[in-house]
């Protein structure tokens, strides 16, 4: 047998696993319970959500904790680094597939249903069967109960958040080259200007919101329009913050001193990340805002 042969690192049994399935829950309920209760005053859904939200913060950064102590360790192997690369890819695809199904509800509601509804094809059903003011058009800007709401237009804000989030991927590759130049000090600029475009992009979205709310009547009931409004852009939202997220913490890790150009995966894992996300808005923009 050869003694040689390298060895492979098992980690210990974690809690993080499970802890982030009980986060996933509260939030899960918490966010459920807001929405139902938006339109009475009182509840607690909020309180369980932001239990939610805090519990999977902390065990982001327990989890990142435990990680980054045994790569300081050197107890990661080539097979090791491997083995990431391979989760982090697998990660992304899963991602993908996340917002396919997604946009799938979308172009299925827009391109079949909608046309169907209104009268095309053999087997139609009228007007009659829905209400009397329905049209087939998208955005549905009408309702069963005879509301209107304003469809959100692509200017002002949603180009605003394209900018960004573009410059941001930018700044992220400047900041990758500085990496792998050993530049620390540029890659400190560059990577803090990719954290505060991402907060960025996120306070404006939070306006969007505001906005919608507030001046379009565009609300999570608005129907089916409304509905996959706040789905995407919401979701795409949640990833923006993890994304900044990770991004903080790899910030936080180079002004600490770790990484080297030749062992810095967890930037480039971060990296894909972002830019995986910045190629979502890009379709996002496209087919919900502009088309």
């Amino acid at each position: 047998m050869d003694k040689n042969h390298e060895k492979y690192y098992v980690p210990a049994q974690s809690p993080w696993p499970i802890v982030g399935a009980f986060a996933m829950f509260f939030i899960a309920v918490g966010a459920a319970l807001t929405v139902m209760q938006a339109k009475n005053e009182g509840g607690n859904g909020h309180y369980i959500l932001y239990v939610g939200i805090g519990v999977l913060l902390f065990m982001l950064f327990s989890w990142f904790k435990n990680v980054i102590e045994e790569s300081d360790k050197g107890l990661y192997s080539a097979q090791m680094d491997r083995s990431f690369r391979q989760g982090m890819s697998w990660f992304i695809f899963s991602e993908v597939m996340f917002f396919m199904a997604f946009f799938g509800a979308l172009f299925y509601a827009r391109i079949l249903s909608v046309p169907w509804l209104g009268g095309a094809g053999n087997n139609a059903m009228t007007n009659e069967v829905l209400w009397p003011t329905f049209e087939a058009m998208w955005p549905l800007v009408t309702t069963p109960a005879g509301g209107t709401t304003q469809a959100m237009g692509w200017q002002g804000l949603p180009l605003i958040n394209t900018l960004i989030l573009l410059t941001s991927s930018v700044t992220l590759h400047f900041a990758h080259v500085a990496m792998e130049n050993n530049k620390r000090g540029p890659l400190k600029v560059f990577l803090a200007l990719t954290v505060a475009l991402g907060v960025c992009f996120l306070g404006l979205q939070v306006e969007e919101y505001i906005h919608a709310y507030q001046d379009l009547g565009l609300t999570l009931d608005a129907g089916v329009y409304g509905n996959t409004f706040f789905l995407l852009t919401g979701f795409h939202g949640l990833h923006v913050t993890l994304g900044t997220v990770l991004l903080l913490v790899i910030l936080i890790r180079i002004i600490k001193g770790h990484f080297s150009p030749d062992k810095h995966f967890a930037f480039q894992a971060a990296a894909w990340y972002w830019h995986f996300v910045d190629v979502v808005w890009l379709c996002l923009f496209i087919f919900v805002y502009v088309l």
